[in-house]
C-alpha cells in the first residue's frame, strides 16, 4: 500500500546532507527532560545543554554506534565547518541507552551562534566491537558517512533530528 507521508528527514535535508536514505529498523526515542525528540521539533539552547534520555529498542546482543552532529555549523548559510561532532557513542548495546556504552566524544549541547541549526541524531547497528578506537582529532569537519564506511557500519537504522537557535540573553531559562 503507498503512503503519501513525506520523509521528515528527507524534507529537513538530514538524507542528503548527513546521511543517505535508509529503511529504519530500530526505535530510538530521545528526550531532553519532558520534550520528546520529533523530526524538525524546536529545542532551547538552554533546554540541550544536557545530554538527553536515549533509549534504543533491539536485543542486547547487538551493538550500536551513536553519532550527533550540526550540519550547519557555523551557519546554515556557509556551513564551512559542518558536520560538527557533539556526541559520539559507541558498543552500545541494544535495549539500553548511551551510558552503557563508550563514549569517545562527550556530549556538547547546541550552541548555535547564528541562524536555525539542525541536530542530527543517527543509530548505526555493529557488525562487530569496535575495538582499538581513536576518537576523531577535532569536533569540526567530521563526516558521518565517512565514519560509518570507515568502521563498516553500513546504513543508519534510526535517526532523528531537532531545530535550534540562539536564546536572547534576557529569555535564557
Amino acid at each position: 500500500m503507498a503512503t503519501n507521508s513525506v520523509d521528515p528527514l528527507a524534507v529537513g535535508r538530514v538524507i542528503g546532507d548527513v546521511i543517505d536514505h535508509f529503511e529504519p529498523t530500530i526505535d530510538m526515542l530521545i528526550n531532553y527532560g519532558m520534550k520528546k525528540i520529533n523530526n524538525g521539533c524546536d529545542i532551547k539552547p538552554s533546554m540541550a545543554a544536557d545530554p538527553p534520555t536515549v533509549n534504543i529498542a533491539g536485543k542486547t546482543s547487538d551493538l550500536y554506534t551513536l553519532v550527533m552532529t550540526d550540519p550547519d555549523a557555523p551557519s546554515p548559510s556557509d556551513p564551512k565547518m559542518r558536520e560538527w561532532l557533539h556526541w559520539l557513542v559507541v558498543n552500545m548495546p541494544g535495549s539500553t541507552d548511551p551510558s552503557q556504552g563508550e563514549v569517545l566524544v562527550p556530549y556538547m549541547g547546541p550552541q548555535p551562534p547564528v541562524g536555525i541549526h539542525r541536530y542530527v541524531f543517527v543509530l548505526f547497528r555493529q557488525a562487530t566491537r569496535l575495538r582499538d578506537f581513536s576518537p576523531p582529532a577535532g569536533r569540526a569537519h567530521f563526516n558521518t558517512r565517512s565514519f560509518a564506511a570507515d568502521h563498516s557500519l553500513g546504513l543508519p537504522v534510526a535517526a532523528a533530528f531537532f531545530n535550534s537557535h540562539k536564546e536572547p540573553n534576557n529569555r535564557r531559562r
